[in-house]
């Protein structure tokens, strides 16, 4: 079978491309059939098993299992969680900024990343952000911040705002350096190329499925190095969270030794059967070959929009998966593309045009007509 024969046979598995050039994936990823076929997996073992925790307990240390396959972990550096807001926070609750109390991170950060360190404020962290210049924030910027009293450093791997990429084995190197804790929130990133979190030396990483892992909302990922994980004690925690989870000691408090004390409550049984063979369906068609369609597309839609005259935010050297265009009006824009069967998201005064292995040049011509038509809601260079 051929590159472009597998690209197609890819994309029969999203019905909603057979009708839509679909750049939404850093919002929501395309549902693809076999996800509706977890969805009736599900189903069908809550109908019709007699023990049905037994099933999703399986399935759930399954997908534990995949996921640390998946970024190069091993399984007990995994903890599953509903969103990466309750993973991040089961982190920071564990943490005491006694000595070291700074957090140090970029004006790029997702907001619940700001939001849950300045939430520790009132337990004396102290938050500092860092400017960026023309859309990225330089190394340098981070040394002259980053120092002994610093306990961690969160740092995005592609902003959500402008979809440029942090230097993110600099900030590593300068954190460890410092005896800081670096924090990669990868959930821009993740299932567009090939993850090793050994490689990248993270101490944490975060992701969700909802977006290019193309699985639902409710369930994320967190990793917490091997030799971290008994070093620290959430004040957050659950019964799933516990060394014997079915003990069901209320009176003993007794976390996990593995990324599992950082879990909260009952596994979020029904997004375990859709992410499941989302990850499959990406791990088949190969992470290499994924990452090199993003940034081959990515790469073409940059250069038409700056043909067109467009301003963008997204650095001309990007590899995707995320372009973002400046626009003067970006609901109407939102609107009037969504009429042409482009759907694409906003985030303030940016036009995020999200790229996939599902999205093909055909789509990028698409979506180059489409603002040619609609120059004039477009901020010029």
């Amino acid at each position: 079978m051929s590159s472009e024969e597998e690209l197609l046979k890819f994309r029969s598995r999203f019905p909603i491309l057979r009708e839509k050039a679909y750049f939404y994936s850093c919002s929501q990823g395309a549902l693809s059939d076999l996800v509706e076929e977890g969805m009736r997996a599900y189903a069908a073992s809550w109908r019709s098993s007699a023990a049905p925790w037994d099933d999703w307990v399986g399935a759930y240390e399954c997908l534990r299992l995949e996921f640390a396959n998946f970024i190069h972990a091993d399984p007990d550096e995994i903890a599953i969680a509903t969103s990466a807001s309750a993973a991040i926070g089961g982190i920071a609750s564990a943490l005491t900024f006694e000595r070291r109390n700074r957090v140090v991170m970029g004006e790029y950060e997702f907001p619940t990343m700001g939001h849950i360190w300045l939430a520790q404020e009132s337990r004396g962290a102290e938050v500092r952000f860092l400017k960026g210049i023309n859309g990225t924030i330089p190394p340098e910027q981070y040394q002259r911040e980053i120092d002994e009293r610093t306990a961690i450093v969160p740092v995005t791997q592609v902003s959500f705002l402008n979809g440029n990429r942090s230097h993110v084995e600099d900030i590593v190197k300068l954190a460890h350096a410092s005896g800081a804790l670096a924090f990669l929130d990868g959930y821009q990133d993740c299932g567009t190329r090939p993850v090793n979190v050994k490689d990248l030396d993270v101490d944490f990483y975060v992701t969700g499925a909802l977006k290019y892992l193309l699985g639902p909302p409710g369930l994320a990922f967190l990793y917490v190095k091997r030799e971290l994980v008994e070093r620290l004690t959430p004040t957050v925690t659950s019964w799933m969270a516990q060394r014997d989870v079915f003990a069901f000691d209320g009176q003993k408090y007794d976390p996990a030794p593995a990324a599992r004390r950082f879990e909260g409550g009952s596994p979020p049984v029904p997004n375990i059967y859709m992410v499941r063979p989302a990850l499959q369906l990406l791990t088949d068609f190969g992470m290499d070959r994924i990452a090199a369609q993003i940034e081959r597309l990515s790469r073409m839609f940059l250069e038409g929009i700056r043909a067109l005259g467009i301003h963008t935010k997204t650095e001309a050297c990007t590899v995707g998966p995320l372009v973002v265009a400046r626009s003067v009006d970006p609901q109407r824009l939102i609107a009037t593309l969504t009429e042409c069967g482009i759907l694409v998201s906003a985030r303030h005064d940016g036009i995020r045009f999200s790229f996939h292995v599902y999205n093909t040049e055909d789509d990028v011509q698409l979506a180059l007509r489409a603002l040619e038509d609609n120059l004039a809601l477009m901020a010029r260079t």
